[in-house]
């Protein structure tokens, strides 16, 4: 067991905002009717897919669990949190977020210009903000674990893709962001990857911090540092399901998450920190 499970509305109980986890680093957070998905990994490709075919985004999958989405942000490119960003951003309307990389992928796959927007920084300049509804985004510069040996998995960018759809391995990490998410007196951070830019973080308290587990152990005192740098009130752990399997089956860790160890060192370097996670399209409130 990672930590042990929240339950709706654990968090507080006249919650206003509905965080919903989709499996990976995927979430869908919801406010007075706006959605904004984060990250959303809905097709679930099989181990053998991965590695011998082309990807293509599961339609049935989409339109049973993202019907509705008015923005998706990409934290970064890879497979397991791109492929079915264009997809879901044609079916709902949704404007995408994301880095230069996700706006290729996402004119590749028809996603009309007007609803993407880049959101990497000019060299040297302030992080992107943006508002959707009654949601205020920033896009803090982040990085990725290297968890491969040393090294960041499929690392560069996507930038010629008009074979699309592509291997697991076309899908390039390019920019990396954090994502801060202030919503009706709410501060949530995403990070989609199991590592961070200390400097590029201020020290926010957030409400809830929603935390990559995947890789965790490449990143030198990484339980600690995130305490330091965020200080979070509540961390709901994701991306250390096995993400081969479909949504309909309950979530099984990836063989080597030390979740346990994350969860204890976290508590440890925490005050009074709650940690948690939740099931498959389970949900919670803040």
């Amino acid at each position: 067991m990672i930590a042990e499970p929240f339950s709706p509305r654990s968090l507080a109980p006249g919650g206003v905002v509905r965080v919903q986890w989709l499996g990976t680093a995927g979430f869908a957070i919801e406010h007075a009717g706006t959605v904004v998905l984060i990250d959303p990994y809905l097709t679930r490709a099989s181990l053998r897919r991965c590695l011998l075919d082309r990807l293509a985004p599961d339609a049935v999958a989409i339109a049973r669990h993202a019907p509705r989405a008015d923005a998706i942000i990409a934290g970064h490119t890879h497979f397991d949190h791109a492929l079915d960003i264009p997809a879901i951003a044609l079916r709902t309307g949704a404007t995408v977020l994301g880095s230069r990389s996700a706006a290729a992928l996402c004119r590749a796959s028809g996603v009309p210009l007007a609803r993407v927007r880049d959101v990497e920084p000019a060299p040297g300049g302030e992080p992107v903000v943006a508002e959707v509804g009654p949601f205020h985004l920033r896009f803090v510069p982040s990085a990725h674990s290297r968890l491969l040996l040393g090294r960041v998995p499929f690392p560069g960018d996507i930038s010629d893709c008009d074979q699309i759809p592509l291997r697991a391995g076309r899908y390039r990490c390019g920019a990396v962001f954090a994502v801060e998410i202030r919503v009706a007196g709410r501060l949530l951070v995403h990070l989609g990857s199991a590592e961070l830019v200390e400097a590029n973080l201020a020290r926010a308290e957030p409400d809830l911090l929603l935390l990559c587990v995947a890789g965790w152990t490449a990143s030198r005192d990484f339980p600690e540092r995130v305490a330091r740098a965020l200080s979070p009130r509540a961390v709901l752990f994701s991306h250390w399901d096995n993400f081969f399997l479909p949504l309909e089956r309950p979530a099984v860790a990836l063989p080597a998450m030390q979740g346990a160890r994350l969860a204890e060192r976290l508590a440890r370097a925490s005050r009074d920190v709650k940690l948690g996670v939740l099931p498959l399209l389970g949900e919670v409130w803040i």
